[in-house]
Parts: C-alpha cells; sequence; structure tokens
C-alpha cells in the first residue's frame, strides 16, 4: 500500500530547452526574492512512510540568501529550528530532525515562493512561457549531477513548480501556490524515494518584521 501511494512525477519540462541569457535568467530569479526582512507564519503537516506530524512554524528571511525556520509539533511534543544560507544549512537543532523535516533546502526555496539565482558555472535553459496566454518563464539549472528545474505560470491562478534531480533520480518536487497578494499561501513538497510529503498553508505575513542578530547564530 505504502509503494501505491508513492507519487509519480513527470518531468517538469520538455526534454530540450533553449540557452538563456544568464543575466536573464538571474533577473527572474531575482525578482522572486525577498528584498526586506520578512517573517512568515504557517500551518504544516508531515507524513513519510514511518511516521506523519502536523503543527505550527515561523520562517523568517533576510535578504538577499539567509532564512531561519523555526517549528514545532502539535501539542509542543517536538520543536527545532535551523539557519540556512544559500542551499546550505549552516546550523541545525535537533540537526537529524531538522533534515529529516526539509532535506532538500533548493525545495524549501521553491515552497516559499522563491527561486535561488543560478551559480555561475551552472548550464541554465528555458524561456518565457506563451501557452494560452498564460505568462511567466521555465528555466532549468544543471550543476554537476543536480538538476533544478523551475516553472512560474502567471495569470488568474499562479504557482510556482520545481523539481531536483540528482544523477537521474527525483529527489523532490514542490508545488507553491500564490494568493491575491502574490505571496505563497499554500505550498507542498514531495520526496518520492521516501513516499515523504511536507504541506504549509500560510497564516500571516510580515514584511516589517525586526530580526534580532543572535537568531542567525543559535536556536535561543
Amino acid at each position: 500500500m505504502v509503494a501505491a501511494c508513492r507519487p509519480h512525477l513527470e518531468p517538469l519540462l520538455p526534454a530540450l530547452q533553449p540557452p538563456v541569457d544568464r543575466d536573464s535568467a538571474v533577473a527572474w530569479a531575482a525578482a522572486t526574492l525577498p528584498h526586506r526582512a520578512t517573517a512568515v507564519r504557517f500551518r504544516w503537516k508531515y507524513r513519510d512512510e514511518d511516521m506523519s506530524a502536523a503543527g505550527r512554524g515561523q520562517v523568517r528571511m533576510a535578504p538577499p540568501d539567509s532564512l531561519r525556520l523555526d517549528y514545532a509539533a502539535t501539542f509542543g511534543l517536538k520543536t527545532g529550528a535551523g539557519v540556512v544560507v544559500g542551499d546550505s544549512i549552516r546550523w541545525a537543532d535537533p540537526e537529524s530532525d531538522f533534515r529529516a523535516l526539509v532535506p532538500a533546502i533548493p525545495m524549501l526555496w521553491a515552497a516559499l515562493g522563491y527561486v535561488r539565482p543560478a551559480a555561475r558555472r551552472a548550464m541554465v535553459t528555458g524561456g518565457r512561457l506563451g501557452r494560452s496566454g498564460m505568462g511567466g518563464w521555465a528555466l532549468r539549472v544543471v550543476t554537476g549531477a543536480d538538476t533544478l528545474e523551475y516553472e512560474l505560470s502567471e495569470g488568474h491562478a499562479p504557482e510556482l513548480r520545481a523539481q531536483w534531480r540528482r544523477a537521474g533520480r527525483m529527489v523532490a518536487a514542490s508545488r507553491t501556490r500564490f494568493g491575491p497578494d502574490g505571496r505563497a499561501a499554500t505550498a507542498r513538497m514531495d520526496f518520492p524515494e521516501g513516499a515523504a510529503r511536507f504541506e504549509l498553508t500560510v497564516v500571516a505575513v510580515d514584511t516589517a518584521a525586526v530580526i534580532a542578530p543572535v537568531l542567525w547564530h543559535r536556536r535561543r
């Protein structure tokens, strides 16, 4: 039954994509990133082959590339926090729980509605979207064995979809739907190998957040 519940994820983009001017790709991604300190509160649900959990959380972001994630399971049975800079975890407490909850950092950024700019050494392909009046863009970013694909669609139901493959193996996929204010409203991350899924629903966004410097260095 568990095997039957594993999500079947089709490739996000066609196999062949035209090269993209790097400046354009960087500009598209940068336009999605927060430009001021922002705090996002959300409800979350998680399940995999061994467990399921739910609770609340908060992400505090500082431009251009830093976020702190705090989470608590229902009734406070388990809590944790971690800091991410770019695509790297700087610290996490407890580390094993944080990495289990968020095993794919690029997908965490994407789930929040943000696309990290491609590294200089990456190969970037894609282009603008124009199907049926739908605007937006699509990017494939290849760095070594890692392939990240993004599709940002605009229109009456804007959303950001992303996939991460390593050596051809699907690691994770995300789908984020935006609200009327243009900010992420709901998101889902799937991890096929462990039949795991992480879902979040945004309940409040503070764009005037003041983030104490100590929060970037330790949990409390």
